[in-house]
Protein backbone atom coordinates (compact mmCIF):
# COMPACT_ATOMS: atom_id res chain seq x y z
CA UNK A 1 0.00 0.00 0.00
CA UNK A 2 1.34 3.40 -1.00
CA UNK A 3 0.43 6.88 0.14
CA UNK A 4 0.04 7.80 -3.51
CA UNK A 5 -2.73 5.20 -3.88
CA UNK A 6 -4.55 6.55 -0.84
CA UNK A 7 -4.17 10.09 -2.16
CA UNK A 8 -5.60 9.12 -5.54
CA UNK A 9 -8.61 7.35 -4.01
CA UNK A 10 -9.40 10.22 -1.63
CA UNK A 11 -9.10 12.77 -4.43
CA UNK A 12 -11.59 10.84 -6.57
CA UNK A 13 -14.04 11.01 -3.68
CA UNK A 14 -13.45 14.75 -3.27
CA UNK A 15 -14.03 15.30 -6.99
CA UNK A 16 -17.50 13.71 -6.86
CA UNK A 17 -16.18 10.40 -8.28
CA UNK A 18 -14.88 12.09 -11.41
CA UNK A 19 -11.56 10.38 -12.18
CA UNK A 20 -10.66 12.89 -14.88
CA UNK A 21 -11.08 15.85 -12.50
CA UNK A 22 -9.07 14.01 -9.84
CA UNK A 23 -6.26 13.35 -12.31
CA UNK A 24 -6.14 17.02 -13.30
CA UNK A 25 -6.01 18.09 -9.66
CA UNK A 26 -3.18 15.64 -9.02
CA UNK A 27 -1.29 16.61 -12.21
CA UNK A 28 -1.31 13.06 -13.51
CA UNK A 29 -3.18 10.96 -16.06
CA UNK A 30 -6.64 9.43 -15.75
CA UNK A 31 -5.39 5.89 -16.57
CA UNK A 32 -2.69 6.29 -13.93
CA UNK A 33 -5.24 7.16 -11.25
CA UNK A 34 -7.50 4.25 -12.24
CA UNK A 35 -4.59 1.81 -12.25
CA UNK A 36 -3.35 2.81 -8.79
CA UNK A 37 -6.85 2.56 -7.30
CA UNK A 38 -7.29 -0.90 -8.84
CA UNK A 39 -3.96 -1.98 -7.34
CA UNK A 40 -5.05 -0.70 -3.93
CA UNK A 41 -8.34 -2.62 -4.16
CA UNK A 42 -6.48 -5.79 -5.20
CA UNK A 43 -4.11 -5.48 -2.25
CA UNK A 44 -6.91 -4.87 0.24
CA UNK A 45 -9.11 -7.58 -1.26
CA UNK A 46 -12.21 -5.34 -1.27
CA UNK A 47 -13.82 -3.04 -3.77
CA UNK A 48 -13.68 0.64 -2.80
CA UNK A 49 -15.68 2.03 -5.72
CA UNK A 50 -18.64 0.72 -7.70
CA UNK A 51 -18.16 1.02 -11.46
CA UNK A 52 -20.43 1.11 -14.46
CA UNK A 53 -18.26 0.44 -17.48
CA UNK A 54 -15.27 2.75 -17.11
CA UNK A 55 -17.12 5.21 -14.85
CA UNK A 56 -17.08 5.24 -11.06
CA UNK A 57 -20.67 5.70 -9.89
CA UNK A 58 -20.66 5.05 -6.13
CA UNK A 59 -18.64 4.09 -3.05
CA UNK A 60 -19.03 0.71 -1.38
CA UNK A 61 -19.68 0.39 2.34
CA UNK A 62 -16.16 -0.92 2.84
CA UNK A 63 -14.88 1.88 0.63
CA UNK A 64 -16.48 4.52 2.83
CA UNK A 65 -14.63 3.20 5.88
CA UNK A 66 -11.35 2.89 3.95
CA UNK A 67 -11.58 6.42 2.49
CA UNK A 68 -12.35 7.93 5.87
CA UNK A 69 -9.26 6.29 7.38
CA UNK A 70 -7.20 7.18 4.30
CA UNK A 71 -8.16 10.83 4.69
CA UNK A 72 -7.03 10.70 8.31
CA UNK A 73 -3.72 9.10 7.32
CA UNK A 74 -3.06 11.80 4.71
CA UNK A 75 -3.83 14.55 7.24
CA UNK A 76 -1.39 13.00 9.70
CA UNK A 77 1.27 12.78 6.99
CA UNK A 78 0.75 16.47 6.30
CA UNK A 79 1.11 17.18 10.02
CA UNK A 80 4.41 15.26 10.12
CA UNK A 81 5.71 17.33 7.22
CA UNK A 82 4.49 20.52 8.90
CA UNK A 83 6.32 19.61 12.11
CA UNK A 84 9.53 19.25 10.15
CA UNK A 85 9.03 22.58 8.42
CA UNK A 86 8.01 24.27 11.66
CA UNK A 87 11.28 23.38 13.36
CA UNK A 88 13.49 23.86 10.32
CA UNK A 89 12.06 27.14 8.99
CA UNK A 90 9.50 29.39 10.65
CA UNK A 91 9.62 32.24 8.14
CA UNK A 92 8.65 30.49 4.91
CA UNK A 93 5.98 28.08 3.78
CA UNK A 94 2.35 28.09 2.69
CA UNK A 95 -0.75 29.49 4.40
CA UNK A 96 -4.16 28.91 2.81
CA UNK A 97 -6.96 31.05 4.22
CA UNK A 98 -10.56 30.39 3.19
CA UNK A 99 -13.10 33.15 3.80
CA UNK A 100 -16.50 34.41 2.79
CA UNK A 101 -16.85 37.26 0.30
CA UNK A 102 -17.71 39.73 3.07
CA UNK A 103 -14.62 38.83 5.10
CA UNK A 104 -12.37 39.14 2.06
CA UNK A 105 -13.80 42.50 1.08
CA UNK A 106 -14.22 44.28 4.39
CA UNK A 107 -12.26 42.58 7.16
CA UNK A 108 -9.20 40.82 5.74
CA UNK A 109 -7.36 43.37 3.55
CA UNK A 110 -5.57 44.98 6.50
CA UNK A 111 -4.46 41.63 7.91
CA UNK A 112 -3.35 40.40 4.48
CA UNK A 113 -1.31 43.59 4.00
CA UNK A 114 0.35 43.12 7.40
CA UNK A 115 1.07 39.47 6.72
CA UNK A 116 2.61 39.90 3.26
CA UNK A 117 4.89 42.65 4.59
CA UNK A 118 6.09 40.64 7.59
CA UNK A 119 6.27 37.23 5.90
CA UNK A 120 7.39 37.84 2.31
CA UNK A 121 8.64 34.25 2.00
CA UNK A 122 5.31 32.71 2.98
CA UNK A 123 3.04 31.93 0.03
CA UNK A 124 -0.39 33.19 1.09
CA UNK A 125 -3.36 31.68 -0.76
CA UNK A 126 -6.88 33.11 -0.36
CA UNK A 127 -9.97 31.07 -1.26
CA UNK A 128 -13.50 32.49 -1.38
CA UNK A 129 -16.60 30.43 -0.66
CA UNK A 130 -19.78 30.10 1.33
CA UNK A 131 -19.58 29.31 5.08
CA UNK A 132 -20.19 25.61 4.45
CA UNK A 133 -17.65 25.48 1.61
CA UNK A 134 -14.82 27.15 3.49
CA UNK A 135 -15.26 24.90 6.52
CA UNK A 136 -15.32 21.84 4.30
CA UNK A 137 -11.99 22.96 2.83
CA UNK A 138 -10.48 23.13 6.32
CA UNK A 139 -11.99 19.77 7.18
CA UNK A 140 -10.49 18.23 4.02
CA UNK A 141 -7.10 19.83 4.60
CA UNK A 142 -7.42 22.11 1.54
CA UNK A 143 -7.22 25.22 3.75
CA UNK A 144 -5.44 25.92 7.03
CA UNK A 145 -8.19 28.09 8.49
CA UNK A 146 -11.58 29.50 7.58
CA UNK A 147 -13.00 32.90 8.51
CA UNK A 148 -16.69 33.68 8.22
CA UNK A 149 -20.11 33.66 9.82
CA UNK A 150 -22.92 31.12 10.19
CA UNK A 151 -20.48 28.21 10.18
CA UNK A 152 -21.66 24.59 9.92
CA UNK A 153 -21.81 23.29 13.49
CA UNK A 154 -22.20 19.68 12.30
CA UNK A 155 -18.64 19.24 11.02
CA UNK A 156 -16.55 17.27 13.49
CA UNK A 157 -12.82 17.78 14.12
CA UNK A 158 -13.26 21.55 13.76
CA UNK A 159 -12.97 24.12 16.50
CA UNK A 160 -14.40 27.61 16.07
CA UNK A 161 -12.72 30.61 17.63
CA UNK A 162 -15.21 33.46 18.17
CA UNK A 163 -13.82 36.85 17.18
CA UNK A 164 -16.40 39.60 17.55
CA UNK A 165 -20.16 39.90 17.36
CA UNK A 166 -22.03 41.00 14.29
CA UNK A 167 -25.69 41.53 13.53
CA UNK A 168 -28.06 42.00 10.64
CA UNK A 169 -29.46 45.34 9.60
CA UNK A 170 -32.39 45.93 7.24
CA UNK A 171 -31.55 48.30 4.41
CA UNK A 172 -34.38 50.13 2.62
CA UNK A 173 -34.88 53.21 0.41
CA UNK A 174 -35.63 56.46 2.25
CA UNK A 175 -39.32 56.49 1.27
CA UNK A 176 -39.95 52.89 2.34
CA UNK A 177 -42.98 52.28 4.65
CA UNK A 178 -40.80 50.46 7.20
CA UNK A 179 -38.97 53.71 7.96
CA UNK A 180 -42.17 54.96 9.62
CA UNK A 181 -42.26 52.06 12.10
CA UNK A 182 -40.77 52.79 15.53
CA UNK A 183 -39.98 49.07 15.89
CA UNK A 184 -39.91 46.60 13.01
CA UNK A 185 -41.27 43.11 13.68
CA UNK A 186 -40.29 39.97 11.81
CA UNK A 187 -43.73 39.54 10.16
CA UNK A 188 -43.56 43.17 9.00
CA UNK A 189 -40.08 42.67 7.65
CA UNK A 190 -40.95 39.50 5.75
CA UNK A 191 -44.07 41.01 4.24
CA UNK A 192 -41.68 42.57 1.70
CA UNK A 193 -39.42 40.70 -0.76
CA UNK A 194 -36.05 39.97 0.82
CA UNK A 195 -32.56 40.43 -0.56
CA UNK A 196 -29.79 38.74 1.39
CA UNK A 197 -26.66 36.61 1.26
CA UNK A 198 -26.69 33.41 -0.76
CA UNK A 199 -26.03 31.29 2.34
CA UNK A 200 -28.28 33.21 4.74
CA UNK A 201 -31.30 30.89 4.62
CA UNK A 202 -29.52 27.55 4.68
CA UNK A 203 -30.42 25.21 7.53
CA UNK A 204 -29.00 26.28 10.90
CA UNK A 205 -28.12 29.86 9.97
CA UNK A 206 -29.09 32.93 12.00
CA UNK A 207 -31.93 33.89 9.66
CA UNK A 208 -33.33 30.40 9.24
CA UNK A 209 -33.43 29.87 13.02
CA UNK A 210 -35.26 33.16 13.53
CA UNK A 211 -37.80 32.37 10.82
CA UNK A 212 -38.30 28.89 12.23
CA UNK A 213 -38.93 30.20 15.76
CA UNK A 214 -41.46 32.69 14.42
CA UNK A 215 -43.04 29.90 12.34
CA UNK A 216 -42.77 31.99 9.22
CA UNK A 217 -43.53 29.74 6.29
CA UNK A 218 -44.47 32.46 3.82
CA UNK A 219 -41.82 34.89 2.79
CA UNK A 220 -40.35 35.73 -0.58
CA UNK A 221 -36.67 35.97 -1.39
CA UNK A 222 -36.24 38.25 -4.39
CA UNK A 223 -32.48 37.94 -4.74
CA UNK A 224 -29.45 36.39 -3.05
CA UNK A 225 -25.79 37.27 -3.54
CA UNK A 226 -22.46 36.99 -1.73
CA UNK A 227 -21.77 40.64 -2.57
CA UNK A 228 -23.24 43.29 -0.25
CA UNK A 229 -22.74 46.02 -2.86
CA UNK A 230 -24.79 44.10 -5.41
CA UNK A 231 -27.58 43.67 -2.87
CA UNK A 232 -27.54 47.40 -2.13
CA UNK A 233 -27.85 48.15 -5.83
CA UNK A 234 -31.09 46.20 -6.04
CA UNK A 235 -32.45 47.86 -2.92
CA UNK A 236 -31.98 51.15 -4.74
CA UNK A 237 -33.95 49.71 -7.66
CA UNK A 238 -36.84 48.92 -5.32
CA UNK A 239 -36.58 45.13 -5.57
CA UNK A 240 -37.06 44.62 -1.82
CA UNK A 241 -35.57 44.88 1.68
CA UNK A 242 -31.94 43.83 2.13
CA UNK A 243 -30.79 41.94 5.22
CA UNK A 244 -27.06 42.62 5.47
CA UNK A 245 -24.23 42.49 7.94
CA UNK A 246 -24.38 45.84 9.74
CA UNK A 247 -20.66 46.38 9.07
CA UNK A 248 -21.29 46.32 5.32
CA UNK A 249 -23.24 49.60 5.49
CA UNK A 250 -21.23 52.79 4.98
CA UNK A 251 -22.89 55.88 6.45
CA UNK A 252 -21.50 58.14 3.72
CA UNK A 253 -21.60 55.93 0.64
CA UNK A 254 -25.02 54.57 1.52
CA UNK A 255 -26.56 57.86 2.69
CA UNK A 256 -29.41 57.46 0.18
CA UNK A 257 -30.58 54.36 2.06
CA UNK A 258 -31.90 53.84 5.58
CA UNK A 259 -30.47 51.16 7.88
CA UNK A 260 -33.10 49.82 10.29
CA UNK A 261 -32.04 48.25 13.58
CA UNK A 262 -33.41 44.69 13.51
CA UNK A 263 -30.73 43.13 15.73
CA UNK A 264 -33.31 42.17 18.39
CA UNK A 265 -35.03 39.88 15.89
CA UNK A 266 -32.04 37.56 15.51
CA UNK A 267 -29.57 35.67 17.71
CA UNK A 268 -26.23 37.23 18.50
CA UNK A 269 -23.73 35.94 15.96
CA UNK A 270 -19.96 35.94 15.73
CA UNK A 271 -17.27 36.21 13.14
CA UNK A 272 -15.45 32.93 13.64
CA UNK A 273 -12.15 31.31 12.72
CA UNK A 274 -12.39 27.56 12.14
CA UNK A 275 -9.42 25.20 12.43
CA UNK A 276 -8.88 21.49 12.77
CA UNK A 277 -8.02 20.62 16.36
CA UNK A 278 -5.63 17.92 15.12
CA UNK A 279 -3.67 20.16 12.73
CA UNK A 280 -0.32 21.74 13.44
CA UNK A 281 -0.49 25.54 13.43
CA UNK A 282 2.69 27.17 12.22
CA UNK A 283 4.08 30.29 13.87
CA UNK A 284 3.10 32.64 11.08
CA UNK A 285 -0.49 31.30 11.16
CA UNK A 286 -0.72 32.30 14.83
CA UNK A 287 0.44 35.79 13.85
CA UNK A 288 -2.16 36.00 11.08
CA UNK A 289 -4.92 35.07 13.54
CA UNK A 290 -3.71 37.49 16.22
CA UNK A 291 -3.51 40.39 13.79
CA UNK A 292 -7.05 39.65 12.61
CA UNK A 293 -8.24 39.56 16.22
CA UNK A 294 -5.76 40.73 18.90
CA UNK A 295 -7.55 38.79 21.65
CA UNK A 296 -6.62 35.54 19.91
CA UNK A 297 -2.93 35.29 20.77
CA UNK A 298 -1.11 31.97 20.59
CA UNK A 299 -1.88 31.03 24.20
CA UNK A 300 -5.58 31.79 23.79
CA UNK A 301 -5.83 29.94 20.46
CA UNK A 302 -4.22 26.84 21.95
CA UNK A 303 -6.53 27.01 24.94
CA UNK A 304 -9.62 27.14 22.70
CA UNK A 305 -8.32 24.48 20.35
CA UNK A 306 -7.04 21.86 22.71
CA UNK A 307 -9.22 22.19 25.82
CA UNK A 308 -11.88 19.46 25.67
CA UNK A 309 -15.27 20.82 24.67
CA UNK A 310 -17.90 20.84 27.43
CA UNK A 311 -21.29 19.57 26.35
CA UNK A 312 -24.22 21.83 27.28
CA UNK A 313 -27.38 19.86 28.10
CA UNK A 314 -29.30 22.84 29.50
CA UNK A 315 -31.58 23.23 26.46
Amino acid sequence: MKLQQLRYAVEVLRRNLNVSDAANALFTSQPGVSKQIRMLEDELGVQIFIRSGKRIVAVTQAGQAILEMASQVLREVKNIKDVGREFSDTSSGLLTVAATHHMLRFRLPETVSFFTQHYPDVHLVLKQGSPSEIEQWVFNGEADLAIGTDMNAELSHLRRLPCETWCYTALVPREHPLTLKPVVTLPELTSYPLLTYDFALQAGTTLSRAFQRARLSRYRVAFQSADSEVLKSYVRLGLGVALLDKNAVDAQLDSDLVALDVSSLFDTSFYQISLRSDALIRGYAYDFIEHFNPSLNKERVNQLLYTPAVEDFSI
